[in-house]
């Protein structure tokens, strides 16, 4: 009987949220708990690229990690950014956050409507003349690079912070008590584009769990069908809530 799941996702900040009603409809209870964190590079390990933050006068942010790993690299290179540098986010809410280090100003701050890079290219081509720096997890695609490059963008991509496993503490390991794990993440769903780096990083971090976690011990195999099977659905919910329409609960329970 699958009574108690743990979910590697940030616990939802809404009560409203669909996860809950999962809950409600299944009788169980999710807990959630990433097994990834973000980890922003340090000042040595970036000037290996050769990039020097002041040779741009804007920037492509695609989330708000890269955004404080931006200003914290700066900071730490003692950089002064330019009051004139502006800044190209993909939506929205991450332009806002820009705010966290820099004064907001219309026109030096730019976002597109549809939350991917795609949406935000209009804008961008109205700024031809700008020379775009694109700060990018370690594990990326080239989608953004290929886009820009078709648009015939002066831009160059380089590496500001990195995904690693979460694992488990001690106190975690002794109270285990899960009858299934879900991984859903954002950062798996890298891995559609066969990234090989992205694939052995998860497969590492299931082997660590496995290896700690005793009598559930979950193998790579399952992870992977797991992962497989998220990047069929749009959202992790739907992927979570089809779990239980079509019972396909051997191929997640943890034995």
């Amino acid at each position: 009987m699958i009574k108690k799941i743990l979910v590697s996702q940030p616990k939802p900040a809404s009560e409203k949220s669909p996860y809950y009603d999962i809950e409600k409809e299944y009788g169980v209870e999710c807990v959630f708990r990433p097994f990834f964190k973000v980890e922003g590079l340090s000042a040595k390990e970036f000037r290996q690229q050769k990039i020097n933050l002041l040779d741009y006068t804007a920037v492509v942010f695609t989330s708000r990690h890269a955004v404080d790993n931006y200003f914290n690299l700066a900071k730490e290179m003692r950089i002064t950014i330019p009051e004139d540098m502006k800044y190209f986010c993909v939506i929205e809410t991450i332009a806002l956050y820009i705010q966290k280090y820099v004064q907001y100003r219309k026109r030096k701050v730019f976002f597109g409507t549809t939350g991917k890079i795609d949406g935000l290219i209009p804008q961008m081509a109205r700024h031809k003349t700008e020379k775009y720096l694109v700060p990018l997890s370690c594990v990326h695609n080239d989608d953004i690079k290929n886009l820009l490059d078709e648009k015939k963008l002066n831009h160059t991509e380089c590496v500001m912070y990195r995904t690693v496993s979460n694992d488990f503490t001690e106190e975690e390991n002794e109270g285990f008590d899960y009858d299934m794990m879900v991984f859903l993440s954002t950062t798996l769903q890298v891995t559609q584009h066969h990234d090989t780096t992205q694939v052995t990083n998860v497969q590492g971090v299931c082997c660590r769990i496995g290896s700690k976690v005793g009598r559930h011990h979950m193998g790579v195999e399952i992870f992977l069908c797991t992962w497989h099977y998220l990047c069929q659905h749009t959202t992790p919910f739907q992927f979570f809530n089809k779990i239980f329409c079509h019972r396909m609960i051997s191929i997640y329970y943890i034995l």
